[in-house]
Formats: structure tokens, C-alpha cells, sequence
């Protein structure tokens, strides 16, 4: 989550956000879109986050504020060599020469009570958090004479917790945004100060709206906090009837359920994008991943084969959209010139733009299919509950 208590779903244990980001690089670019508030005096600011995501509004307070330290997650093993990484936060605040601090836990453990020491001994006047990804006690909430901002990657009270674009994205909302909510021992639950909110493109992908959202949260905190340290702004309550959960993702999820409207995958491809990454399983057993799809209400020049089931078809090269009705029945559909493969799902179609074969790269579909003359007419199918619980391992 971006908001409330916490950033991540278990403390210590399976980081969402790191999972997430990994595969998420925000542009290093220091210019923010807006004018940074220069106050008499500079606050006092500890800083927590984590991934790319927070980099912005990192980079946004080091250009406005005093950032007196950095509280970030503690180096983790990654790539194929498992060779400790540092953060992107810590990687920033390091070359601005900002101290790092990097316990386990801020709310139990050995390093509850010293990670609590240093804090309070930087003395802030304000705890500015962005996809930290720690649990964060009260002790730490109230460390701080203005409390604790959290720049949050949705409009609350819509989608609290911990993957809000993802969801966003997947239920179709026209727009998303950014909160800046004062932190409260609830989940996203916390007064909101000042929010901005910005249109979801029809083909903007859940790792793209990240990257435009970590630089419009950061705009937004810069605006802000002067004016909240100096008393002129009033938060407001969240209203509780209007909220929706946006619960962490797991790779499971990422699995196409050819079942569902098209329009709804198609949706799902762009909220998975890049993790956990939207997957089927193909005729020969391999796992597919779909980076792009097109939803297709009617689609015309349907080809099918002879493999096709004949309750399916009206027989090999039908013209009609019926001809292989059963969702996950593969068919050529014409477009642009050139063969691509087009599922049939609950309702309509879905036509795969960008895909990647097990052990391959992505490619585009059209190009993806000319070695595999045997799918049309076949079948993508879900994998057995073993083979998804295998993968979910990988």
C-alpha cells in the first residue's frame, strides 16, 4: 500500500512492492512539473521509501526541504548472481550524502527500539513515507510534530492498500491520482490533505500510470507540505462508505480466465503489466505470457482449421465470429494485413498484440504464431492447480 500503516502486506516477509518494482524503473529525471516552495525555513524532513516509485518525491524534498535522513528497506539479493542491491531511495539519498538508516522492523524485533532512537534523535518536524514498505507503530507516526505524509497512489478513499494502480486499471476506472493523507494506525485510513487526480489512458499500462503517478505524487507532496507545516490546510475525513480495497497481488493472479468478458481482459493484461504479467497456457502445455491484447467485440475474417471442435465450428475457414465461440479457442483474425491470433473469451474476442512463448522473447503475435500452425482451432486452458502452485514458486 501506498497509504495507511503499512506499504507491504507482511512485515518481513514477501515484499509486494519490491516484487512489483523490480520490473518498474521511473525516468531519472530531477525536474518536477511544478515550483518547489521555498519556506523561510526548511523543515525538517525524514524520509521513508523504497523503490523507484519514491524516488520523485525524494528527489522533490531534497530540492525544498531538509532532509535530515532516509529510512529505507535493507539491501536484498537479486538478478541471477543473488547479489545484494541497494535500494533506489537508498542509492539516491547515499549521493546526496543524506544518512541512511535501514532496520528490519520499526514496530518489533531488535531493531524496533534503536531504528525508534534514530529517528527521534533527527529531531523532524515532519515524516514524509512513499512505498516504504514496513509497518509503521504509532510511536513512529506521532515521532514527528506534524505527523507522518503518505503520498498515496489513488484517489481515497477509492482503492486503499497495497496495489491500487493494478486495480484501478482492472475495474475500468476512468482516472486515478494521488493522495496526501496524514498516517493514522489504519489501513489507508488517514485524513486526506490534498489530492490530484489524472486521466487512465485507454492503453496505459500499470507500470506506465506508476511512473506518471510517482512524479504527479511528488509534484503534489511539494506543494503541499509547506503549507501544511504552516498551518493552512484542514485535512479532511475519508469517507468510509466510498471506500474500496486494493489487497496485494500475488503471481497466481496474473492467470487469464478466458471465461470473462474481453473487455475485461484486456484490462487485466494492462494491470498486470509488468508484474505479476498477465499469462495463459498454450495448446502444447507452455505457459504464455500476454504483454499487449485488443479487446474485439465483432471480429470479422475469423480463420479457424479442421481441428476445431465441431460444436464450435461451422467448419474450417469460417467468416463468422461464432464459428469458435468456446472462450479460449484460438483463431486467426485479419488485421492490417498480416494473421493474428485471436482468443475467444466469455464474450468477444481478444487479439494478442505483444506475447512471449515459454523460454522466448516477446514478439508480436502475428510473428509469434507463424511457427505454431497447430493453435488455431485449439484450446488455452487454465493449468492444473500442481502446475500453478509449482510456478507460483519460480
Amino acid at each position: 500500500m501506498l497509504g495507511g500503516r503499512r506499504d507491504s502486506s507482511v512485515e518481513g516477509g514477501g515484499n509486494q512492492w519490491s516484487l512489483y518494482f523490480a520490473a518498474v524503473t521511473i525516468p531519472d529525471d530531477s525536474s518536477l512539473p511544478v515550483t518547489l516552495a521555498q519556506p523561510a525555513s526548511l523543515a525538517r524532513v525524514v524520509f521513508m521509501g523504497t523503490p523507484d516509485f519514491a524516488v520523485p518525491t525524494l528527489r522533490a524534498l531534497l530540492s525544498s526541504q531538509d532532509v535530515v535522513g532516509v529510512f529505507t528497506r535493507r539491501d536484498q539479493r537479486a538478478g541471477r548472481g543473488r547479489t545484494l542491491r541497494a535500494s533506489p531511495v537508498k542509492e539516491v539519498a547515499g549521493a546526496a550524502g543524506v544518512p541512511v538508516f535501514q532496520p528490519r522492523s520499526l514496530r518489533k524485533g531488535a531493531d524496533a527500539g534503536p531504528g525508534l532512537d534514530a529517528l527521534r534523535a533527527l529531531e523532524p518536524d515532519v515524516i514524509v513515507v512513499a512505498a516504504y514498505g514496513l509497518i509503521l507503530p504509532l510511536d513512529v507516526l506521532d515521532a514527528a510534530p506534524h505527523g507522518a505524509l503518505n503520498v498515496h497512489a489513488s484517489l481515497l478513499p477509492r482503492w486503499r492498500g497495497a496495489a491500487p494502480i493494478q486495480h484501478a486499471i482492472a475495474a475500468g476506472d476512468p482516472e486515478s491520482g494521488a493522495t496526501i493523507m496524514r498516517m493514522d494506525e489504519g489501513l489507508d485510513t488517514g485524513p486526506m490533505i490534498s489530492r490530484r487526480a489524472t486521466p487512465i489512458g485507454p492503453r496505459e499500462t500499470a507500470g506506465e500510470l506508476t511512473e506518471r503517478l510517482a512524479v504527479l505524487g511528488a509534484a503534489l507532496l511539494a506543494e503541499t507540505l509547506p503549507r501544511w507545516i504552516a498551518g493552512e490546510l484542514t485535512p479532511l475525513a475519508q469517507d468510509p462508505e466510498l471506500a474500496t480495497l486494493a489487497p496485494s497481488l500475488r503471481k497466481a493472479q496474473g492467470r487469464i480466465d478466458w471465461s470473462r468478458p474481453a473487455t475485461e481482459l484486456a484490462r487485466h493484461v494492462r494491470a498486470m503489466a509488468p508484474w505479476p504479467g498477465a499469462f495463459t497456457f498454450d495448446p502444447d502445455g507452455g505457459r504464455l505470457k500476454v504483454h499487449a491484447a485488443t479487446a474485439l467485440d465483432a471480429p470479422i475474417n475469423v480463420v479457424v482449421d479442421d481441428q476445431s471442435d465441431p460444436s464450435d465450428a461451422a467448419g474450417s475457414h469460417a467468416s463468422t465470429p461464432h464459428a469458435v465461440a468456446h472462450p479460449g479457442r484460438v483463431a486467426l483474425i485479419e488485421h492490417e494485413g498480416r494473421s493474428w491470433p485471436a482468443v475467444a473469451c466469455g464474450s468477444g474476442w481478444l487479439r494478442l498484440d505483444v506475447a512471449q512463448a515459454a523460454g522466448g522473447k516477446p514478439m508480436p503475435g502475428d510473428v509469434l504464431l507463424r511457427g505454431r500452425p497447430t493453435w488455431p482451432g485449439s484450446l488455452f486452458l487454465a493449468a492444473p492447480d500442481a502446475a500453478a502452485t509449482t510456478s507460483d514458486r519460480a
